[in-house]
């Protein structure tokens, strides 16, 4: 012990009583206007139930004249009123390398379908086609009943025309879906090619080749459809435009730095 004291400079007796002494334990931390962090969480919260605390924290960061936050802290504060969400846990493996995300927005559009099962039955069959970049939802179909491969192509015809005013591309898009009927059938694949899109589709039994698509499948379901009105299939048509357009303008997303898609595509065109 004196040796060690002698190296390092520093009395024994005071050596002693640091390695001897107990460490002290840290009582729970808390800020002084974390109350008030957490009024406006909670407001969030009841409006939007389905948001994690990352979400939260990029609507936090947006209003003005609020108090910057870091997700840390708005993780501690929502886990100390018991406000996160469950974590969810699968046990399905989908080991995949590629990668559908692109560097900058029209290199490549992904689309998929789902239904939206109504309270009393009915059914709303829904397409849409997202930018694989920007994440903008660009154009959805829906009907109350299956779609079809003129549906399909009714939404390249919209998403084309959504992002260049026009009936064909200036140069080649990437069109990736799945092997669905709709999508595969010659008279939908021409027509793409006549809009000027690179119709893709994923390899057999590989949904996460198009994972983007999935993923916003899940998302749109939890945040809009398990939270609202869905007795009918009127009732459901009536509140897609809303759901989308809320999507678009105001759902953080995590993979765009908690911006929706549309600000995140305004801060690429400047």
């Amino acid at each position: 012990m004196s040796h060690i004291a002698r190296a390092l400079g520093v009395s024994r007796p005071h050596l002693s009583s640091s390695l001897s002494a107990a460490a002290k334990t840290r009582g729970p931390y808390s800020r002084t206007d974390d109350e008030a962090v957490l009024a406006r969480i909670r407001a969030i919260v009841d409006e939007r139930p389905s948001y994690g605390y990352r979400r939260v924290c990029g609507l936090l960061k947006r209003e003005t004249g609020h108090a910057r936050v870091n997700h840390k802290r708005v993780y501690r504060i929502m886990k100390d009123a018991d406000l996160l969400l469950s974590r969810a846990r699968s046990h399905v493996e989908r080991p995949h390398e590629g990668r559908v995300i692109t560097l900058r927005s029209d290199m490549r559009w992904c689309s998929d379908m789902f239904e939206i099962r109504c309270w009393n039955g009915e059914r709303v069959h829904v397409a849409f086609s997202l930018d694989c970049c920007d994440r903008e939802a660009i154009a959805w179909v829906a009907k109350p009943h299956h779609l079809d491969g003129t549906d399909v192509c009714d939404l390249m015809a919209q998403t084309v025309d959504a992002r260049f005013s026009d009936d064909r591309t200036p140069f080649p898009v990437e069109w990736l879906s799945d092997n669905g009927p709709p999508y595969t059938a010659g008279t939908t694949r021409a027509f793409g090619s006549s809009c000027g899109l690179l119709v893709r589709n994923t390899p057999a039994y590989s949904p996460e080749s198009n994972g983007m698509a999935e993923s916003f499948v899940k998302t749109f379901k939890r945040d809009y459809v398990y939270l609202n009105d869905v007795s009918d299939a009127e009732t459901v048509l009536k509140q897609l435009p809303a759901w989308f357009e809320d999507y678009d303008e105001v759902a953080p997303h995590k993979g765009l730095k908690m911006n929706s898609p549309r600000m995140f595509r305004a801060q690429q065109q400047e």
